[in-house]
């Protein structure tokens, strides 16, 4: 069977979009070197550019980037089946007019927001749905500040389309059950995001070796992440006279804000800016860390950062919202988004009571074995594919 997989994000960039395709197109392709039934020909379409138009990739299956409408044409026509990692306007169209068997796998919330995040930035806060409820002078508001009038009625238009397009989907796969529920589109199924499972930790994985309590936040430095409510709990915690560190790992246009936010506070001896980091590097400083936290005040679809880190036994602290909420279950310690009182409370109840960290770190991998682990993800997509079906 030909697979087409298209994202618009794709390595070298690094992120969601760009992980889960990595996996699935990796994950599909080993499967026929394996010798399992259905055996898959995978090509990932991408607008990323990675040096030159097209390649071919080290993990055996090829790669065709910023393909013009032509070739995106001939590529989809050569296909059995058309993947999209989200509601892309253009391949999605040209899939349905080829009558090609198409399958959307819903990462955001692209065809229910015109911002695809379901956050209105104006008021910082989680959207309540102002585009499902119809309420489109409200989505026209919402992302006026940062687009302008016109780009913001563009916005709200492409998700109209989005949306219309994704209803004729034979598939429309959501990465959580919390965005099935929220984009509520035909013909829907839930196949969870995955991560490989890794080798068991050791025993001193959430020991501080120093005797500091260390806690990290990993991902994009934006808005949306709520890590300025992470630093205002930093201060909570440095007024009760809490011995902790904070590191956080990533980048984004919020750095110099939140590096501001840190000296404003006083907390430059308790919080470090490490920048964006991966692979061994990353490993290495979350070495010492026993706890991540995720303060986000939007509702993350299905972030990997904490899968990969509740795999690992480490403990997560996360906003109660969202599929963040649903990655942790009772298998971590939540808060309400937005209240740094109520985080530095979780962060303190580390500090004072440390047996919770091996102890909800060993649920916290049950859980990511069980739900969550990369093997099944893959036989869910390729059981999906080889049925012929809509769901």
């Amino acid at each position: 069977m030909k697979v087409l997989i298209y994202s618009h994000a794709f390595a070298p960039q690094v992120g969601g979009i760009e992980t889960f395709v990595k996996h699935l197109a990796t994950g599909l392709t080993r499967l026929q070197s394996q010798g399992q039934t259905a055996p898959f020909e995978v090509i990932v379409v991408t607008q990323t550019s990675g040096g030159q138009d097209e390649t071919s990739s080290s993990d055996g299956f090829r790669v065709v980037r910023k393909p013009g409408a032509s070739l995106l044409w001939s590529l989809i026509r050569h296909s059995d089946t058309v993947l999209l990692a989200g509601p892309a306007i253009l391949p999605l169209l040209f899939a349905l007019l080829q009558r090609k068997r198409t399958i959307v796998s819903h990462h955001g919330y692209q065809s229910i927001c015109p911002n695809g995040m379901l956050f209105q930035f104006p008021l910082r806060h989680s959207c309540p749905g102002h585009f499902a409820a119809g309420r489109y002078l409200e989505c026209l508001r919402c992302n006026e500040p940062q687009d302008k009038l016109a780009g913001s009625a563009r916005l709200l238009i492409l998700t109209l389309v989005r949306r219309a397009l994704s209803q004729f989907a034979h598939s429309n796969v959501a990465v959580s059950e919390h965005v099935s529920g929220r984009i509520a589109l035909p013909r829907a199924l839930v196949i969870r995001n995955g991560v490989p499972t890794s080798p068991a930790p050791g025993a001193n994985l959430c020991s501080p070796q120093d005797g500091t309590i260390r806690f990290a936040y990993v991902g994009r430095l934006v808005t949306e992440k709520g890590v300025n409510v992470l630093i205002d709990a930093s201060r909570i915690l440095m007024d009760r006279g809490c011995p902790f560190e904070v590191l956080i790992i990533g980048d984004g246009p919020e750095r110099q804000s939140l590096e501001e936010q840190t000296s404003l506070l006083r907390l430059p001896g308790h919080i470090q800016f490490l920048g964006f980091l991966f692979g061994s590097s990353l490993q290495q400083a979350l070495s010492g860390v026993s706890a991540l936290v995720m303060p986000s005040i939007c509702e993350d679809a299905a972030p990997f950062a904490p899968l990969e880190q509740m795999m690992q036994g480490r403990l997560i602290i996360g906003s109660k919202i969202g599929g963040l909420a649903e990655e942790i279950g009772e298998a971590g310690l939540t808060f309400a988004p937005g209240d740094p009182v109520a985080l530095a409370d979780r962060m303190a109840q580390v500090i004072e009571k440390p047996e919770l960290m091996p102890q909800l770190g060993a649920q916290a991998r049950e859980r990511a074995i069980r739900f969550y682990p990369l093997e099944r993800m893959i036989h869910e997509y390729r059981d999906l594919l080889a049925s012929g079906k809509s769901s």
